[in-house]
């Protein structure tokens, strides 16, 4: 065991306020697993905000105080946002029922997967035909607030999108968990848009913004929707994190011992029209990992005289 890497893990993990709701999350696991979605119970969420904060508005047209606003009273200053905790435990919100024991971090050594070790998995809910880390909430609204005031600052979505990767390959990604999350840097972005989408419109194509400002005092044009932002991006059985090199191995002989999964039903696996999205967040400097795809992964899998026997999230020890 690197003693450098375990003493990394132990620090940040002695350090974060609410373990019990994780760092990564897990949707290879129970995939199949039909769960409702949440985006009507969200949307409410988020809409109820927008209405309370206008209803009450006294700061004149200043569009950063409205963000803050948002921000404020369903993201937050921890390490876990208000709406990302409340979908994590509301009874209106289902989520997949994947234990740490059962993850597919279940087993891998302490020195590789560092702080979830410790604190095990987050929730996974579902957002229209998506499958989404509860974690991805508040990188939607707090990353996703950086992320516009660099946009505000620089005028430019790449630079702005620089700081964004770097927190990625820091405390917020591969230091604490050796993984770089594409998706985290998804949501992110997202993040960032559905706050200028608050005031300009056709950020969302075809759709003007949520708010206008109307002599004294800021007007709803139309509700927000998650199904706007959220993607098959945001799924890290699709879009997969980049693993360092004291995971990778680890997670590509763990996914490929999930290919009988991936063999009972291919489709819960692929992308549809991925080169919109590969366009689209093209300058967010996500990182290729399609060969750990499982539609990717499995068929090579299934080719090579060497494939290995499907081995069960859990199942295991610790691997050497």
């Amino acid at each position: 065991m690197n003693p450098w890497v375990l003493v990394v893990a132990v620090s940040a993990a002695s350090t974060v306020a609410t373990p019990a709701l994780g760092y990564e999350t897990d949707q290879f696991s129970n995939r199949s697993q039909p769960i409702a979605d949440s985006t009507e119970v969200l949307n409410q969420q988020v809409n109820e905000t927008i209405e309370e904060i206008v209803a009450d508005w006294r700061k004149g047209r200043d569009e950063k105080a409205v963000v803050n606003a948002v921000y404020r009273r369903i993201g937050g200053l921890h390490w876990v946002d208000r709406l990302e905790k409340w979908a994590s435990r509301s009874s209106e919100v289902e989520r997949l029922g994947t234990k740490k024991y059962r993850s597919v971090y279940a087993g891998l050594p302490i020195w590789s997967i560092r702080v979830t070790f410790f604190f095990g998995v987050g929730k996974t809910l579902r957002l229209g035909d998506e499958l989404i880390g509860a974690e991805k909430i508040g990188h939607f609204l707090s990353q996703g607030r950086k992320f516009y005031r660099r946009y505000l600052r620089h005028g430019d979505e790449a630079k702005a999108a620089e700081q964004s990767a770097f927190t990625e390959r820091a405390i917020f990604g591969k230091l604490t968990t050796g993984a770089y999350s594409n998706a985290d840097l998804v949501a992110n972005y997202e993040g960032y848009r559905f706050y200028r989408s608050l005031f300009e419109d056709d950020v969302i194509p075809g759709k003007p913004a949520i708010l206008r400002w109307d002599g004294d005092g800021w007007v709803i044009q139309r509700e927000f929707d998650w199904a706007d932002h959220v993607n098959a991006y945001w799924d890290e059985a699709l879009n997969v994190s980049h693993y360092d090199r004291l995971l990778y191995k680890h997670m590509r002989k763990r996914l490929a011992g999930l290919c009988s999964q991936y063999w009972e039903r291919p489709s819960l696996y692929s992308i549809e029209n991925e080169d919109i999205y590969r366009l689209s967040y093209a300058h967010l400097q996500l990182r290729d990992t399609s060969e750990l795809r499982l539609d990717t992964l499995c068929p090579a899998v299934a080719a090579s005289e060497d494939s290995p026997a499907p081995v069960e999230p859990g199942s295991l020890g610790t691997e050497k």
